[in-house]
């Protein structure tokens, strides 16, 4: 039986792509020494929260995805970032090869909302693995599955989601707003003269803390 190991030896972010996304790169070993024909992967990417600690700011930004403090110990789940699938070429013994992680800064998206609070220190991940390992023998193509417990932690800095990100929204962020509400910030903004959605949006914050105050 084919025995596989993988290891993440880096991150950067994806170059010359359409969309945001992190490129890991990974080192795939059989560790008998064997060839390996091919490997059809499946690798789903996972950020590990309680894998390291958190200032009061990240605290507060994790407010709306994971509650207060004192409800960690509850909801301090994982979070799915990622599935990826892609196929590892013939290799004896080892094969470093690129998985391409598609990202977005879309806060509806769980995986988003951590990693827009997350500004210092590492990001906790875990890389799960599953899929088809193809090899030859004298019987002729022989097919098995990829070991259900075959998976990697990796502790991405979190500098390299922030690079990827400014390099689509330099200095910003990115919010989806319905229709009828864009519709209303932009009369809004007519009628006082503001120049950018960020004044305005600025200006109706302002005037909600005073009214609460």
């Amino acid at each position: 039986m084919t025995r596989l190991a993988v290891d993440v030896l880096g991150a950067e972010p994806s170059p010359q792509t359409a969309a945001p996304g992190i490129t890991l790169r990974l080192r795939i070993e059989e560790l008998a020494g064997a060839r390996v024909h091919a490997i059809a992967l499946r690798c789903q990417t996972r950020i590990e929260p309680r894998g390291r600690r958190y200032t009061k700011d990240e605290q507060a930004r994790l407010y709306e995805l994971f509650g207060a403090v004192s409800q960690w110990d509850r909801t301090l789940q994982g979070v799915t970032w990622a599935h990826s699938s892609f196929v590892v070429p013939s290799f004896e013994r080892r094969i470093d090869i690129d998985l391409p992680v598609a990202c977005t800064y879309d806060l509806e998206v769980a995986s988003a909302k951590y990693f827009h609070a997350i500004r210092d220190g590492d990001v906790p991940l875990v890389l799960l693995f599953s899929g088809s390992i193809f090899n030859v023998n004298e019987g002729g193509l022989c097919v098995e599955p990829v070991p259900w417990d075959l998976e990697v932690s990796y502790r991405m800095p979190a500098a390299t989601w922030q690079a990827a990100m400014d390099h689509f929204f330099p200095g910003g962020g990115w919010v989806r707003l319905q229709r009828e509400t864009i519709d209303r910030l932009q009369a809004f903004r007519g009628r006082h003269a503001v120049v950018t959605w960020d004044e305005a949006i600025h200006l109706l914050l302002n005037a909600s803390e005073e009214e609460i105050a």
